[in-house]
This record gives C-alpha cells, sequence and structure tokens, in this order.
C-alpha cells in the first residue's frame, strides 16, 4: 500500500490542461444542475453525468503529468521524448539542417498516451523552430516533413547534435515547446507538450546504436532508445 501512493505522489496533472479541466468541470457541475431541475425524470441527467463524466476522465487521463527521473550514466545516453510505440527505425538523409546520413527514431503517442515530451539528451539548445503545415495521421511517413512541427537541435557535451522534432497528428492542434535557445538541457526536463495523437522524431548522429525495436513501446525519460558514438 505504501508503494502504491509513494507512486500516486509522482503523478500530477500538467499545467497545459489545468485550466481546461477546471473550466470543463465547471460546466459539467452548471449544467447537471440545470437538467436535474429542468426534467421530472433523473434520465437525462445520469445519462448526461456518465457521458460528460466519462469524457472529463478521459481529459484528466490525457493530462496526466508524471514526475520521472532517469536511473543512470547520460553520457551518450539517448531516452524517449515521450510515452508512445517505435514506429520509425531507419537512415534518413536530413536535408534542412545536417545535409547527410542520420538515425532517424520516431515515437508515435496515440490520445491515450502521456502527452508531455522530454529532452532525450543533455546538452544545450542551439536553436528552436516552429513550421505551420498539415494535419496528416502522425504515423504516415510525410507527416515528418508536412505537418505543423517544432524543431529543437541539441548539441551535447562532446559535439554531437542532436535534432527533435515534435509533430502535430490528424487530431493535435497544438504544440508546446519549452525549450529556449542557447539554455542548458537535462534529462529529465521538459521540452514541451503535444495536444493529442501526435509523434515525436530524433535524429542522431550515424553510428548510434538502436536500442529499441519496431512497436516497441517507450516511456518519456526512462527508456533507452540508442547510444551514441
Amino acid at each position: 500500500m505504501g508503494e502504491r501512493i509513494k507512486k500516486l505522489k509522482k503523478i500530477r496533472i500538467h499545467r497545459e490542461g489545468t485550466e481546461e479541466l477546471i473550466y470543463t468541470l465547471f460546466f459539467i457541475i452548471a449544467a447537471g444542475v440545470i437538467i436535474w431541475r429542468w426534467f421530472d425524470t433523473p434520465i437525462p441527467f445520469i445519462i448526461f453525468i456518465v457521458v460528460f463524466g466519462l469524457a472529463w476522465l478521459l481529459m484528466l487521463n490525457f493530462y496526466r503529468c508524471p514526475i520521472r527521473f532517469f536511473d543512470g550514466d547520460t553520457e551518450k545516453i539517448v531516452v524517449a521524448p515521450a510515452d508512445g510505440k517505435i514506429v520509425v527505425i531507419e537512415e534518413v538523409t536530413e536535408n534542412n539542417y545536417f545535409h547527410d546520413e542520420r538515425l532517424m527514431i520516431s515515437i508515435f503517442m496515440s490520445p491515450l498516451n502521456v502527452h508531455a515530451n522530454w529532452f532525450p539528451v543533455d546538452g544545450k539548445v542551439k536553436f528552436v523552430r516552429h513550421f505551420d503545415g498539415n494535419y496528416h495521421k502522425a504515423w504516415l511517413p510525410k507527416a515528418s516533413e508536412e505537418n505543423e512541427h517544432s524543431d529543437t537541435m541539441i548539441e551535447t557535451p562532446d559535439g554531437q547534435e542532436v535534432l527533435v522534432r515534435q509533430i502535430a497528428g490528424a487530431m493535435a492542434r497544438r504544440i508546446v515547446t519549452y525549450a529556449k535557445e542557447l539554455e542548458d538541457c537535462y534529462i529529465d526536463e521538459h521540452l514541451g507538450f503535444i495536444k493529442l495523437g501526435s509523434r515525436v522524431d530524433v535524429f542522431l548522429p550515424k553510428g548510434s546504436k538502436v536500442e529499441v525495436k519496431m512497436g516497441q513501446s517507450t516511456t518519456g525519460d526512462q527508456t533507452v532508445i540508442a547510444r551514441m558514438p
């Protein structure tokens, strides 16, 4: 029992969802009171509370934000920047910044996953750039380039460059990036947040050793996805 309570204390609500959850709860309570008084039978009230109550609980689940700390040495380690499932592991030609071959690992987040994003490596933020775009399904290959996305370039202590791309999916309509140019960043810190289904790509130096496989589930800030050369 003590261990369960300890785990619960490590879960909080993300600041991106605080206002929405409060306003929605007030709406449900107010509308519930009106429906209760308006109808002679309790059936409409029960249906409303069940439907909207479940919807509010789904929102609460979506905005949960576990407090996590990576247990181990972070040198040359790349951790998963998000909860989700590995959908891409391949070498690609990255022509926007690197103009060479890179190892790309992509994680797809369903609406049921935690949607906070973590820094995958320790280092310094070189720049952050946001691009408007389409809202293709996040697991499609063209989503990485054509969808709305935010790019964060990180330089590790040994001079390696890592690109993290937050990508909006078919349902996502807001990408939030907390990373700031020229600031130091560390594993365990939040890089940002994406609302609803979405994806995060990580572009690593060629020669990095992959530590995950296709379809594997990842836990943000916990799962080691690669080791850099």
